[in-house]
């Protein structure tokens, strides 16, 4: 056989070869790189009793991208078990009923736009949960503020009091608390804890009661005497929030009434007049004139939350 032949055949063969032991090799580094991933995920964020993690696959590729690293950072602020897998999954998932609802309740038109509403309503949950845990960490500020003197009067040091606090407070202060004593007992400082608090939960109470722990633990001072100063202080911003809520409340409802009554009026109009927006969405001209009104009615809702809005 010509030499040139088997040459050319002896150089494919070993082409071939290191093709396979490539492939292999890569295939071993991928299911290497995914047992390490899994492992550093279980570590990092252990699973309670009973909680089986799902969309594992989704969430691991979601917390690679920039939204999917925002949805973690916000859900860490909000307090839910949730992964950022299982909440993307949960919002498509309610996105799309609420999509084939909205189209077989009224008209087809209404499906994209019922979805693009639920896609803000998603975003829109996350922060309302973040202000809702926001306000009840408020509340225990004044507890707080109140075992944080007691302890240090009782000649404690402030990294033993904050542990100490986590340990009493119920959740969301106790919780919070705890990640700032984890990091105070791995060497973090004072400061950067208790400033990464302030940034998940950002409050004027917060930040007051945050400042005073930093001067106190950088040049002393008494700080006993600031801390008993800062409860009654905080008690009293407590009464006043509670307060103006109260009388807010009215405007509240009526924000959210705003759009439940353009809801109302459309089923309304399909129930008199059966196949009214079927023919009504149909056109260009209508369907303007309904995005438009939806955009008054979002307007309207928009600005009646902006106006009962009161900064304390």
């Amino acid at each position: 056989m010509n030499p040139l032949i088997l040459l050319t055949l002896g150089a494919t063969l070993l082409a071939c070869l290191l093709v396979v032991l490539g492939a292999h090799a890569y295939a071993a580094g991928r299911a290497q790189r995914a047992a390490l991933i899994e492992r550093l995920t279980a570590s990092g964020a252990p699973e309670p009793l009973g909680r089986r993690r799902r969309f594992r696959g989704v969430d691991r590729r979601l917390r690679r991208t920039r939204p999917g690293r925002r949805i973690e950072v916000k859900l860490a602020t909000t307090g839910l078990d949730l992964t950022p897998g299982e909440f993307l999954v949960y919002m498509l998932m309610s996105v799309a009923g609420v999509w084939l609802v909205s189209a077989a309740l009224l008209a087809p038109f209404f499906g994209p736009v019922a979805g693009l509403i639920g896609l803000w309503a998603g975003n829109a949950f996350l922060n309302w949960q973040r202000t809702r845990r926001t306000e009840r960490f408020i509340n225990q500020l004044p507890e707080l503020a109140r075992i944080l003197a007691n302890a240090t009067q009782a000649g404690l040091a402030l990294r033993t009091a904050i542990g100490m606090a986590a340990e009493e407070l119920e959740a969301p202060a106790g919780e919070e608390l705890g990640r700032v004593a984890d990091r105070l007992a791995v060497g973090h400082s004072i400061e950067e804890s208790l400033g990464e608090l302030t940034e998940r939960l950002p409050s004027r109470e917060l930040v007051v009661l945050v400042s005073t722990l930093v001067l106190s633990a950088r040049a002393g001072g008494a700080l006993v005497g600031s801390l008993r100063n800062l409860t009654v202080t905080l008690e009293q911003r407590k009464e006043t929030r509670r307060e103006i809520r109260t009388q807010l409340s009215q405007v509240t409802v009526t924000a959210y009434l705003v759009p439940a009554i353009g809801l109302g009026s459309l089923l309304l109009v399909d129930m008199m007049m059966p196949g009214a927006l079927d023919r009504m969405t149909g056109a260009f001209i209508g369907q303007t004139a309904v995005i438009i009104a939806l955009g008054l009615f979002t307007l309207g809702f928009i600005l009646i939350r902006r106006l009962s809005k009161i900064e304390v």
